[in-house]
Formats: C-alpha cells, structure tokens, sequence
C-alpha cells in the first residue's frame, strides 16, 4: 500500500466526507422517516461538514505551504478523489442511489453504518503503513470520529427495535 502524506490523508478524508454528506442530506428527504431517524441523520449531515472543516484544520502552515508549491496539487487531489471513490462509495451518485434503493429507515442506518466502518477500516489500514507521527496523528483523529459516527448509529439501531 502507498505511503500518504498529511495533506493527501487529509484529502482523502474531505473527499469521503463530502460523499457522507450527499448521502445523509438525501437520505432526510425521504418521506417515508420518522422523526427520530430524520433528526439523527440530519445531525450526521452536519457532522460530515463539521468534520470537513476540523480536517482541513489539520494542517499547520507548512502543510499549506507545500500545497502552494505544487503545481500538480489539483491533479493530485482529483486521483484521490478517484482512490477514495472507488473503496468507499464509489461516487457521490452511488452514495445517492444507496439511498434511492433503501427500502425503510432501517435499511438507509445499515447503509449508513456499513459506510462508516468502511471509512474507519480504509482509515486504519492506511494508518499501520504511516510512520510520519504529523500524518499518524491526523488519521487518528479522523479515525476517532468515525467511531464515534459508528457508536451513535449502533446505538439509534437498537432502539429501533
């Protein structure tokens, strides 16, 4: 596996949050939710901007620096976009059709759960490859909140019933 920089794990978060947020925000759409899933999925929505912005901060004025100097960072940024699309959601369309082909409120939190792990077991192999301790701890704080998505999600589940 390929050895990622502090600004490429924290691109590759960005890109997966922003699929998380296209399926959360479609998914409070939906006609067919209670009350309840509407407002956690809607906290989620908002959680995957929140957590955009707390990974964006991660870098420090070096890491944007080197951003700057790259002439090829846009390049760089869309193949990420590519590695990211094809292990997590494969495209923000397919996170927006797992949502079309939910059948209940059931169904779209499994999705939802399934995605998260997905983000934290992606996450986590990367972070036993990484030994710059600046990029390790990066991954450990996106690893973190997605647990915490995971835990919320388990959670609401039970209660469902």
């Amino acid at each position: 596996m390929a050895v990622y920089s502090v600004n490429e794990v924290i691109e590759m978060a960005v890109q997966i949050e922003r699929n998380g947020y296209a399926f959360y925000n479609e998914a409070i759409k939906r006609s067919d939710l209670d009350e309840a899933s509407k407002e956690l999925l809607t906290y989620l929505r908002d959680e995957e901007l929140t957590h955009e912005n707390t990974f964006l901060a991660l870098r420090d004025e070096i890491d944007l620096e080197v951003l700057k100097l790259s002439i090829d960072w846009e390049l760089i940024a869309e193949y990420l976009k590519a590695i990211v699309d094809s292990r997590i959601f494969n495209s923000e369309s397919s996170a927006l059709q797992l949502v079309a082909n939910s059948k209940d409120a059931r169904e779209i939190i499994n999705n939802a759960i399934t995605f998260e792990k997905d983000t934290l077991l992606y996450f986590h192999t990367l972070s036993d490859n990484i030994s710059d301790p600046k990029t390790h701890n990066a991954l450990r704080k996106i690893i973190n909140e997605e647990i915490r998505h995971i835990l919320k999600l388990n959670e609401f589940k039970k209660k469902m019933g």
